[in-house]
């Protein structure tokens, strides 16, 4: 059962509520469905440039005003953008998010973004970027994702290149919010000492003028379909690099097929969730061929990514890659008991440790809402328990195949 209230409001936005009465923290989310996924691609890092203008200021709340009264009343906001969603977290007493929450609508429905700071924040973004091209595992990861997505948005840097970045002007950010911060878009998601009815009508008083939408914007081209045929390899060369980075990565399901995508985050602990796990236990413990070895599931909306990456030296790159195809080889042929178990036991006990505070909460209906539909959020720890080792075998190999993935290679220049 699922334990909050949705309540769709007469514009279109949706509120997920949830009372904790034992706590006089209120968490209010705003999930947006104005990601990377949406932005044509002469328009690369648009939503996330916009995630940092929306602080900017309007008509009637100067720049910088909005942090300066949430700080002051003690609380704490928080913004970042993905592929899939921009997010919005404010965090405050609940006696004053009758105070606060305007401020939060304010900015997100009536954003001005204003010329005279475009050129600040665009220098802010910028050097986001530049440190991020300075980060071996991040040049990595953006490496395997294009690899990957070739002709999809999921290929894209959320943060956009320094080129696009330095070329967005104020009416373009405009016409993108204009376009996608509409109701139909928005979850708002609120947990904590709060009733249901006082948020409801916060929310509606709130949230309840939006601008009419845009309708002259560049159109976003329907995304290909991504597919990895044979194994895509690519070797990356950077100066003064201690230790190499292997990447190698599948396509997976996106949220439509939800069991599958639960069943390869089985898998990714079974192969590399701990010490006893395999890849650890045998790569890193036993042969000590890596200096580390993790491997991980991305749930996207459209497209999800099972991952396995190493750190180790550039001689062990051939050998670990045909050890790693070995243990997929295995995990295909045997699942034990114990190892399912154990990994059963992990997830649900994140899953549970994840969803104990009104912000974990808030976040996870937001999240899921935004993606799929909040009742989802809710399901994870009942899916994980009911998978057997045969449907996880047959997962294995559909997703992980030895034939089909990408390569990433990150070592030392020569």
């Amino acid at each position: 059962m699922f334990p909050a209230s949705v309540f769709k409001i007469g514009n279109g936005l949706t509120l997920i509520h949830q009372e904790i009465s034992t706590t006089p923290v209120v968490v209010a989310d705003v999930w947006v469905k104005a990601g990377a996924n949406l932005e044509p691609e002469s328009w690369c890092g648009m939503a996330h440039f916009l995630e940092h203008m929306i602080f900017k200021g309007t008509e009637t709340l100067k720049a910088g005003e909005f942090d300066q009264k949430i700080e002051f009343l003690g609380g704490v906001s928080n913004a970042a953008t993905s592929y899939d969603y921009a997010h919005y977290s404010l965090t405050t007493a609940s006696t004053y998010l009758e105070e606060t929450l305007p401020l939060m609508g304010e900015l997100l429905l009536n954003a001005a973004i204003p010329e005279v700071e475009l050129n600040c924040e665009r220098n802010v973004v910028l050097e986001e970027i530049r440190q991020a091209s300075d980060n071996p595992d991040w040049i990595g990861f953006q490496a395997l994702y294009k690899s990957i997505y070739q002709q999809h948005p999921y290929g894209r840097s959320v943060l956009g290149s320094e080129q696009n970045v330095a070329q967005y002007r104020a009416e373009e950010l405009r016409c993108f919010h204009r376009t996608h911060y509409q109701p139909e878009n928005m979850t708002v998601a609120i947990a904590g000492g709060i009733g249901a009815s006082k948020a409801l009508e916060l929310v509606n008083s709130c949230f309840d003028k939006f601008a009419p939408p845009m309708l002259d914007c560049p159109p976003t081209k329907t995304a290909t379909k991504p597919n990895i045929t044979g194994i895509h390899r690519q070797d990356i060369q950077l100066p003064r690099l201690e230790q190499a980075r292997l990447l190698m990565g599948w396509i997976a399901p996106g949220v439509e097929q939800i069991r599958i995508c639960y069943g390869l985050d089985l898998l990714s602990i079974i192969l590399a969730g701990g010490r006893t796990s395999r890849l650890v236990r045998d790569l890193r413990e036993e042969m000590q061929v890596v200096n580390g070895i993790c491997s991980s599931f991305s749930l996207q909306q459209q497209s999800s990514l099972f991952t396995i990456n190493a750190w180790l030296e550039s001689e062990q790159l051939e050998q670990v890659e045909e050890l790693i195809r070995l243990h997929l080889q295995n995990l295909i042929k045997e699942i034990t008991e114990q190892e399912l178990t154990r990994a059963k036991r992990l997830l649900c006990n994140d899953y549970a440790f994840s969803t104990e505070t009104p912000l974990q909460l808030a976040g996870l209906y937001g999240y899921y809402n935004t993606i799929a539909t909040a009742e989802l959020s809710v399901t994870y720890p009942q899916q994980i328990k009911s998978f057997d080792v045969k449907e996880l075998q047959n997962i294995a190999y559909e997703y992980l195949s030895l034939d089909n993935y990408a390569v990433t290679v990150v070592k030392a220049s020569e």
